[in-house]
């Protein structure tokens, strides 16, 4: 099994990308999974015009994979550059019929809600079956580990219900969950309750 990983975000460090990382972590071994990085290529959409080169390699990934997973940041709009992917997308019906995850981050109760909406709409408009949430990102509390895997239970759980339903059942299988969502093997540190409040630590921006 393939998935295709996509963030909304520009920037490496910031909280979309880091968690499109993560989620990948928490994926069974057996599936793949690959993130793809030329947001920032992508030109607006001109009907009638050929697909440019970073819209013709997107679109050829997702239809080698059996799903997608998407993170976009807290906005009222969707950025710029991913309303333009899924412009193009759209027009050469690469999402139709793909299963797509969509985890939106923010601060503050319903603060992604709006961006979540849009993007379940234009995704829907595009024939992909949408899963997804809106992850509240609690302040003040270590989310990532220094390997860049989840470190916040809370969040973790919420990360494996959108990503779980992307997996066949029989890689899920109750026997085998634990194992499978396991991320790799890192430094041994003290369980965590809700959140692990830490001192002096700089979390990523969440948008772009």
């Amino acid at each position: 099994m393939k998935i295709i990983g996509i963030a909304a975000g520009l920037h490496a460090g910031s909280f979309v990308n880091r968690l499109l990382e993560a989620a990948g972590g928490e994926l069974p071994e057996s599936v793949g999974f690959e993130v793809w990085q030329g947001l920032g290529e992508i030109p607006p959409y001109e009907a009638g015009q050929p697909a440019p080169a970073a819209v013709r390699e997107l679109a050829g990934l997702i239809a080698a994979a059996d799903a997608v997973i998407l993170t976009a940041p807290e906005h009222s709009l969707l950025p710029a550059e991913l309303s333009h992917t899924l412009d193009w997308l759209t027009a050469r019906e690469a999402l139709s019929g793909k299963h797509v995850a969509v985890m939106s981050a923010s601060a503050r109760a319903c603060g992604a809600m709006w961006a979540q909406a849009e993007l379940y709409k234009r995704l829907q408009g595009a024939g992909a079956v949408v899963t997804g949430a809106e992850l509240v990102i609690l302040p003040g509390c270590r989310h990532f580990d220094e390997d860049g895997h989840l470190a916040d239970l809370v969040l973790r759980e919420q990360v494996r219900a959108v990503i779980g339903p992307l997996c066949p059942a029989e890689l899920l299988e109750p026997a085998l969950a634990a194992e499978a969502l396991e991320p790799a093997p890192r430094r041994r540190e003290p369980a965590l309750k809700l959140c692990e409040p830490v001192l002096d630590v700089r979390e990523p921006a969440l948008s772009r």
